[in-house]
């Protein structure tokens, strides 16, 4: 009885709810409100965990699964259900929205319950995102999200923050027109906004072609790909910190998200006619933008652009499986996945940690500019343990998560073909390289100036923020084992259904496999 309750509902409404109420408590009272989103945060928190220990991961079924009718007179459904990709990734967007809450605590003096509700809303919709099976609601919180952030840059970002808000909404927006209309033509084909129904739609090799670049026309932007990432580093250096993380860890798991719930299961045949296109993007933004990585001279720049090529690896990961089923290698396709889901998970938290830590130096000296910095560990002993820290696990040091991902990508681009595993893993070296630069330059050295030298070590709110997510890296790192396997099952499944081919001639044969391709 107790997981027939509508528990992904509550996740997806509840921050929503407190959203709104949050709002409706007014400016008076700061403190209050800041208390009222937290507490709202932290329950959604709680149920999140809820759908997680009752999650069972022997299965590739949708489970929690909740249907009704919504707009019935066009087959519109209020149809939600998670599996072993969604999971995750709802876990991790409830677990950094806390620390969003918190990490606006003491910064955000400019209508803070409007910034606390902006957030809640987002996380709520955000989750709506990853548990959607109706394609038009997906649409519909897709595009929701758009609303909030745009809000959040806007209204508290930095000097340039209009011009980054309306680049980042024209970039999104362009995209998700292109969605809209694969969505549009999948309908008139099966009669159905069912997502799960699109899986079994049989198209001919044109139609999956113009359906998958309608896809990643919209899910590059998000994700970012090259060359459509031009945005992200102009969105998170005027957005304030707390943007910025939820940006780096959440929003551009989207993107990834979408290949996997869309591209690879309704367009096989076109995603491996393709694959080609999307290994080359994601090896150019693993090497060229890690080239300019090095280069920057802000260090919020710098961590954007690191994202952009971690980013890669995730992509690399979901489309080197067509090179690894030319040599009947299904375990390696499954790993080639897996990696890239590990690589969004740890992402998440390393991306988020880092922006945070520019975002500590920001609230004490009011500037990002690395050349401002020198010595920072003289004065912030504490915080210099946290920054080299997570720059390592940015850098894909073993024992943190960083590696895990990374390494599980880079042996499944190995069996697809030498030179793809050899150029990915180029990123560990310039990780390195921009990392450790970054580290120099800021936290250790004599002590640069005068403003340095009155810096204060964290309190006890930057403390708790930055230890927590220190001690999920290390969890992953050292165990992920659990959140393999509940990925496992559902990633099989996929697998095996980007393997057989969805032409109509085929089907109608003797649904054979893609023509090459051994399933």
């Amino acid at each position: 009885m107790l997981l027939e309750f509508p528990w992904l509902s509550l996740v997806i409404w509840l921050p929503i709810i407190g959203g709104i109420v949050v709002i409706a408590s007014g400016e008076q009272n700061a403190e209050l409100t800041k208390r009222i989103a937290l507490v709202y945060a932290v329950l959604t928190f709680l149920v999140s965990l809820i759908l997680w220990f009752g999650f069972d991961p022997s299965t590739a079924e949708m489970q929690f699964v909740e249907r009704s009718a919504w707009l019935p007179a066009l087959g519109i459904e209020y149809h939600l259900g998670i599996d072993g990709i969604s999971m995750p990734l709802i876990l991790l967007t409830t677990f950094i929205g806390i620390f969003v809450i918190i990490a606006g605590w003491d910064v955000i003096r400019h209508r803070p319950s409007h910034y606390m509700a902006a957030f809640l809303i987002m996380e709520g919709i955000m989750v709506g995102v990853f548990s959607a099976l109706d394609a038009i609601l997906f649409y519909v919180f897709w595009e929701a999200m758009l609303i909030p952030m745009f809000i959040i840059i806007g209204v508290w970002g930095g000097p340039n923050r209009v011009y980054a808000t309306i680049k980042f909404f024209l970039y999104t927006f362009f995209g998700s027109v292109f969605m809209l209309v694969a969505l549009l033509y999948l309908y008139f084909e099966t009669g159905s906004f069912d997502i799960l129904g699109f899986h079994a739609a049989p198209l001919g090799l044109t139609a999956q072609i113009l359906i998958f670049i309608a896809f990643l026309l919209a899910f590059a932007v998000k994700v970012p790909m090259f060359p459509v990432h031009t945005w992200l580093p102009d969105a998170h250096v005027e957005a304030p910190t707390g943007g910025s993380v939820i940006l780096a860890a959440i929003m551009l798991k989207i993107g990834g998200y979408g290949f996997l719930r869309f591209s690879l299961p309704i367009t096989p045949d076109a995603s491996a006619a393709l694959d080609w296109l999307i290994i080359a993007m994601s090896l150019i933004a693993v090497i060229y933008i890690g080239l300019v990585a090095l280069v920057q001279q802000d260090m919020k720049k710098l961590i954007a652009y690191s994202s952009i090529a971690h980013m890669g690896f995730v992509t690399l990961g979901f489309f080197v499986i067509f090179g690894i089923f030319q040599r009947a290698e299904t375990a390696g396709a499954v790993m080639g996945i897996e990696g890239g889901m590990v690589q969004m998970i740890s992402h998440g938290f390393i991306s988020g940690a880092l922006f945070l830590c520019v975002g500590v130096l920001y609230d004490r000296m009011h500037t990002r500019e690395i050349s401002a910095y020198g010595g920072v560990i003289n004065r912030m002993p504490w915080f210099g343990a946290f920054v080299v820290f997570f720059a390592m696990a940015n850098a894909g040091l073993p024992g943190t998560s960083g590696f895990v991902g990374e390494l599980m990508v880079i042996l499944a681009a190995f069996q697809a073909d030498f030179w793809f595993a050899f150029l990915a893993a180029t990123t560990l070296v310039l990780a390195a390289a921009f990392t450790l630069w970054l580290v120099k330059r800021v936290i250790f050295g004599e002590v640069g100036n005068e403003q340095v030298a009155k810096l204060e070590d964290l309190d006890r709110r930057e403390t708790l923020n930055l230890g927590v997510l220190a001690a999920a890296t290390l969890a992953i790192g050292l165990w992920p084992k659990p959140l393999i396997e509940v990925m496992e099952p559902t990633i099989e499944q996929l697998v095996q259904q980007v393997q057989v081919s969805k032409l109509p001639s085929a089907i109608a044969v003797d649904d054979a496999p893609i023509a090459g391709l051994k399933p």
